[in-house]
């Protein structure tokens, strides 16, 4: 009873963490359309926002699993928020210098801090428990990420989208003091949820330092504590890990680039407002993504968790497919629809990979599934470029339907433990 409730406090403190990362990855769709006006982009220019949070996973990733072997979860997670923190004040003055490469510096560290957090927060939860629970443990936690998934673009929409669209040729007809003082008005009203998000990140921090955590499986072994594993790439033995990274890289790159067009896709396909395609987003698509978290977790108990995956796989795949095919509302509703099956991929394709590893290759292998987060920074990037070339947003999002394909294989095969590649 005293080891339950000692384990407790701590997986409620780490599973608040999941919500933060939900806000850099659900501010980005809102982001994308909101500096591609402020800062006057194309689909392409404006899709670097993605590839900075996603490269920074990339670099980010190894050293963070490498720090927390040698600091422990905690230390992980606090270096975490610092730099999360960090990050969101660096927006206030990329806004008021209207400065791009500036702003996506400040996306880079609040990157780097949700790097550090999740690569704790995953594993972490993980191992808190039995094994056998463990991916319904690590979905349940995941559902409040799905929280921030819900409010990130409703709020967002609300507080950053001014619902002021001007075509190219309005923009090109403007006095130039007005257009500055359009751009300028633009670029500054992100200054304040960005914020209030840095003072939410430094309570939280406080809350951390003052809070004992135990180090997840380490606890049960106080012997193996402070034992520093030593990092190798033979993790890569073990083939339902190596596959688990792949599906991963394909999979997030389909969230992200099914996220960052939306607005976009919204306009192209049916002529909607960008306020009323952030608040759809929100409140029905990322909804759903919540939604099918809670209900996945549940059919779990029944249905195999590789089964579940193929099966949310291949509906992702069609829909994406429909997406691009129909016209008008079809198109939108078939996209809203994705997000609902994309709930469960990361938390599962993450807690399969995992799967029968020591403690300290977990640590090793969760900075890996980590770095594969740098599909978000590939695929979104060549959704912009065909966009460009092809004039359509919505030929793009045949580049998510791909990726989902290598989702359902993981599920089917890819899943499966053997010792060597």
């Amino acid at each position: 009873m005293m080891k339950k409730q000692r384990i407790i406090i701590p997986i409620v403190l780490v599973t608040s963490l999941f919500f933060l990362w939900a806000l850099l990855h659900n501010l980005n769709p809102i982001l994308i359309p909101h500096l591609r006006k402020a800062f006057s982009l194309n689909d392409f220019q404006s899709s670097l926002i993605d590839a900075s949070a996603y490269i920074s996973y990339f670099v980010i990733a190894i050293p963070a699993g490498l720090f927390m072997q040698r600091y422990s979860y905690k230390g992980g997670i606090i270096l975490g928020l610092l730099l999360y923190a960090l990050g969101a004040l660096t927006v206030i003055p990329a806004a008021s210098e209207r400065s791009y490469i500036l702003f996506l510096v400040a996306i880079f560290i609040i990157a780097a801090g949700a790097t550090f957090l999740e690569t704790a927060a995953n594993p972490y939860i993980s191992v808190l428990g039995s094994e056998e629970t463990a991916t319904r443990r690590l979905n349940l936690a995941q559902s409040f990420n799905g929280l921030g998934a819900v409010l990130a673009p409703i709020l967002g929409g609300h507080f950053i989208l001014s619902g002021i669209e001007y075509s190219d040729e309005e923009l090109t007809n403007m006095a130039p003091t007005a257009l500055n003082q359009y751009l300028q008005t633009e670029s500054d009203a992100i200054k304040m949820p960005y914020l209030v998000i840095a003072g939410a990140v430094f309570f939280l921090l406080l809350l951390f330092v003052v809070t004992r955590l135990p180090d997840g499986r380490v606890a049960e072994n106080e012997g193996e504590a402070h034992h520093v594993g030593k990092f190798s790439l033979k993790i890569f033995r073990h083939k339902h890990f190596a596959m688990a990274v792949l599906s991963q890289f394909f999979y997030i790159g389909a969230q992200v680039g099914i996220g960052s067009f939306f607005i976009r896709f919204a306009r192209e396909a049916s002529s909607m407002g960008e306020k009323q395609a952030a608040f759809l987003f929100g409140s029905i698509a990322m909804t759903g993504f919540m939604a099918g978290r809670f209900l996945g977790t549940f059919l779990m108990n029944y249905i195999a968790p590789n089964k579940l995956l193929a099966i949310y796989g291949l509906i992702s795949f069609l829909l994406c497919l429909s997406a691009v095919l129909l016209d008008g509302n079809n198109a939108l509703y078939s996209l809203m629809a994705v997000p609902f099956f994309m709930s469960i991929m990361y938390p599962t394709i993450f807690s399969l990979g995992i799967q029968k590893l020591s403690s300290q290759d977990t640590k090793i292998a969760s900075s890996f599934l980590v770095m594969s987060i740098v599909g978000g920074a590939l695929f979104p990037v060549l959704m912009g470029l065909m966009s460009v070339e092809a004039n359509s947003i919505q030929l793009a999002y045949s580049i998510p339907a791909l990726c989902f394909l290598f989702v359902f294989y993981y599920g089917i095969s890819g899943y499966k433990i053997t010792s060597k590649i």
